[in-house]
């Protein structure tokens, strides 16, 4: 990712980014309901507001954001609530954890990522065995488009011989594009 997106990114969080809306998604309120409690990695992170439901479910939860602006509005936010939670900057194409997560969340972030094979590779690498991972993303009209958005080739790269798809719900975001939930598990 260029410093002038990060730098970008960062600056939005002086401010409220139009894609922090401060609340958890139903859909993520239905995997806690319906998965038992293990550790969690959201992906592109934020502010930490989906960490804060996920630990207050009973999950150990650790978040990454390249912004570091949002891990430290994380960090105040996990504090007021006395929830205990690993936070790391840091870009999700290339970094280093030792555990493996039984679910890897991600509300907007594998849409945005230039380097969606390194992506893939880390998520591979830090999914447990029968591990879950839970995707929201929004799609693009034009896959030379430069902007964020899923394109059906970005969709394709993803690994189905260790990664089956369990569900998909599509839908429209806030900005009536056209976007989905998506929920695999890791085989193998």
């Amino acid at each position: 990712m260029s410093l002038l997106r990060r730098l970008s990114f960062n600056f939005w969080y002086f401010r409220t980014p139009p894609w922090d809306s401060g609340i958890t998604p139903p859909e993520l309120f239905e995997f806690i309901r319906s998965h038992p409690a293990g550790r969690a990695i959201d992906l592109g992170c934020g502010t930490g507001t989906n960490l804060i439901s996920l630990a207050k479910a009973g999950w150990q939860v650790t978040g990454i954001d390249f912004a570091g602006r949002a891990i430290q509005i994380a960090k105040r936010k996990l504090k007021r609530e006395n929830i205990q939670a690993r936070l790391l900057t840091g870009d999700v194409t290339r970094f280093r954890i030792d555990s493996q997560f039984d679910l890897a969340l991600d509300i907007g972030c594998f849409h945005g990522v230039d380097n969606k094979s390194g992506y893939l590779a880390q998520l591979e690498r830090i999914l447990a065995p029968a591990g879950f991972w839970l995707m929201y993303g929004f799609f693009k009209p034009d896959a030379d488009l430069s902007a964020p958005g899923l394109v059906q080739s970005d969709l394709d790269m993803i690994p189905t011989r260790r990664l089956t798809q369990i569900s998909r719900t599509d839908g429209f975001d806030k900005r009536e594009r056209p976007s989905a939930w998506f929920l695999y598990q890791k085989t193998g």
